[in-house]
């Protein structure tokens, strides 16, 4: 397995379906030299693409955390993962990939463990789990510490992210900058402009991330979050004068996003 690039996602319940899967594992092998394998780790395999490897969620007891927004069900996958073994590179089942994924592969040591860079805490070098690469089994120890007391660790950490990077083995090393995107703090234009503006792909991104509730669907129907409609710019703006406004109205005038045409061209099997 060392010659062929191995990815690996993780899918649980219901939040995302198959086309998630299906969607990144095409989006991958148009942006990949190959050799190359996309493992989905799931507790249901119906409808994947047959060029995908299912294999079941590894087992990992321990209570799940009550008061955190973190998730932390990816802990599963820091230990023993049966057949995939080697590197890996863990990408996030709803992220854009808008270049070659080869550089993710060969950038830093084999051993290292390499995350993105959070950048909504640019101060604390926090490290964010969308796109990461490891070694198979270099994370077992976090997976001691947090069964130990797992409500412990989050309300410590808060995020599962900020627990393996203040945790992991011998430290982590973070992404070059500008290869991965964070849609709305990197593509979305800043207020007012994205109400006449599309949100863009940064020059040199290799992997645009979707952090919080905006996730593809939203973005290319033109909403903020699966919960909101698409209003034209006019629709929005008054709204954000109205009795029903469920936010600042900083908040508000900032949280809009045209539908996002590269998000739809690319986001497809």
């Amino acid at each position: 397995m060392s010659d062929i690039k191995q990815i690996i996602c993780i899918k649980w319940g219901t939040k995302f379906g198959p086309e998630y899967v299906n969607r990144l594992h095409g989006m991958i092998s148009r942006n990949i030299t190959p050799p190359f394998r996309l493992f989905c780790f799931t507790d249901d395999g119906a409808g994947l693409h047959p060029d995908v490897a299912v294999r079941p969620l590894p087992e990992f007891h321990y209570d799940a955390p009550q008061r955190t927004r973190g998730k932390w069900p990816k802990s599963r996958l820091w230990g023993d993962l049966g057949d995939v073994t080697g590197v890996v590179l863990f990408l996030d089942l709803d992220v854009i990939i808008t270049g070659n994924l080869d550089d993710f592969f060969t950038y830093g040591d084999p051993e290292d463990t390499i995350l993105g860079r959070n950048p909504n805490t640019p101060f604390e070098k926090l490290g964010q789990t969308s796109v990461y690469r490891m070694k198979v089994g270099n994370l077992r120890p976090l997976q001691d510490i947090f069964r130990a007391d797992p409500q412990a660790a989050a309300d410590t950490y808060k995020y599962e992210q900020r627990f393996v990077t203040r945790n992991a083995p011998g430290g982590v090393k973070f992404w070059p900058k500008g290869w991965l995107a964070h849609f709305r703090m990197h593509c979305v234009p800043n207020f007012p402009l994205n109400y006449v503006k599309e949100a863009r792909i940064p020059p040199n991104a290799k992997i645009v991330i979707f952090p919080g509730n905006l996730n593809p669907p939203d973005a290319i129907a033109g909403r903020w979050s699966e919960d909101d409609e698409h209003r034209s710019p006019a629709e929005h703006l008054r709204a954000a004068f109205s009795a029903g406004r469920r936010e600042s109205l900083g908040k508000h005038l900032r949280h809009y996003v045209l539908p996002t045409t590269w998000v739809k061209d690319l986001w497809k099997e």
